[in-house]
């Protein structure tokens, strides 16, 4: 978790206005709630020269991401943004509950109409930061780390996936799925054969890594072996086939399906679940990979893995190389939100609410019209 911590320790460079598309209906208020555009105009027309501090908090132990889009929504649609005094942790800070993660002064019609976004945004960011966190945690449990791959992209809307990418970059993941996962920080989506793959060479899996290899001859050579639910025959054949080409196998079997190898050991069954990738399955492949000389070969899993479920696996000191996490990140397990707590400079939030200083908070200055 070395890497993680330092991620977490600060050290992320913090993002501008020009990392992130917005959608200009934002100005007009098309995604804010209505009451907040009402109370805009109302300050507006009644009380103009208020001036009032909004303070974000959450109520978890968390890995916190999403001020900087927050920031760079509040200098893009803010009016006068250059006039607001905005104070922020940074996206990879562990907070605790209750703690201010950003605070904004100003006039309310400045900025109160963004109070949704905001609190969504970092919602959004920080539970899937926090998932990822906790899953690459548990992928550890053995005492040695094992890398976590983020696999998304089909669990949610294609339109979330730049900031849901930054997300699982922040909490710890070694590698995002698409190129739209990386393009915050300009890095590339990594990925190597899909079941449709092995499907057009009718489930001929070294026909397909064969195929795969000559398109893609600087890639590492990951072949999936369960598309015929055979995993141990299939990865023999492709370790047979590449030798010390074939960096790893990955298991992908659906958890209702019984492997075929059970099938012909039928005195195994009986004292585990047999379905889908489970220990005994692991532990046979790297017993059958070992014997016939292959011990580089690393296998990778994925399919339903969840924290609990890695963490189950690493106790269990299940021989699992890498883990390809998907679903079970996107979880929206941690809300946030924003309270007007000083009004011209004295305490004025509602009752169970408070100011609440936080000294970690830095001041964070208007980026200019160049958006740096």
């Amino acid at each position: 978790m070395k890497e993680i911590e330092q991620k977490l320790a600060g050290e992320i460079k913090r993002l501008t206005n020009k990392t992130f598309k917005f959608d200009e209906r934002i100005r007009e208020g098309w995604f804010s709630a209505v009451y907040f555009l009402k109370t805009k105009q109302i300050a507006e027309k009644q009380v103009p020269d208020n001036y009032v501090t909004m303070q974000f908090f959450q109520k978890e132990h968390a890995v916190l991401c999403g001020t900087d889009e927050a920031i760079a929504l509040l200098h893009t649609f803010a009016d006068q943004p250059e006039t607001l005094k905005i104070h922020a942790l940074k996206d990879g800070d562990k907070v605790a509950p209750y703690e201010s993660v950003l605070t904004v002064s100003g006039a309310y019609q400045q900025f109160g109409y963004l109070e949704g976004l905001i609190d969504g945004i970092l919602a959004r960011r920080t539970s899937v930061a926090t998932n990822v966190y906790n899953v690459v945690k548990a992928a550890g449990t053995s005492g040695k780390q094992k890398p976590v791959i983020f696999m998304g992209d089909r669990d949610d809307h294609y339109t979330q996936q730049a900031g849901d990418g930054y997300a699982a970059f922040i909490g710890g993941s070694t590698a995002q799925a698409t190129h739209a996962m990386n393009e915050w920080w300009g890095r590339e989506g990594m990925g190597t054969m899909p079941h449709a793959l092995i499907q057009m060479f009718r489930g001929d899996i070294v026909a397909a890594a064969k195929a795969y290899h000559e398109v893609y001859p600087n890639d590492d050579l990951a072949a999936l072996v369960d598309y015929n639910n055979d995993v141990i025959t299939d990865s023999l054949k492709v370790a047979q086939e590449f030798g010390k080409d074939l960096t790893s196998v990955r298991l992908d079997t659906s958890r209702t399906l019984v492997d075929k190898y059970f099938l012909r050991n039928h005195h195994l069954m009986g004292t585990f679940d047999p379905r889908g990738v489970n220990p005994q399955l692991i532990f046979a492949l790297r017993k059958a990979l070992d014997e016939e000389g292959f011990q580089h070969v690393k296998i990778m899993v994925s399919g339903g893995f969840t924290e609990d479920r890695i963490r189950e696996f690493e106790e269990l000191e299940v021989p699992v190389d890498m883990y390809g996490v998907g679903g079970s990140l996107l979880k929206i397990t941690i809300g946030f939100t924003g309270d007007n707590v000083l009004l011209n400079g004295t305490p004025s939030a509602k009752e169970g609410r408070r100011y609440r200083p936080n000294p970690r908070l830095e001041e964070v200055h208007y980026y200019g019209e160049d958006n740096e």
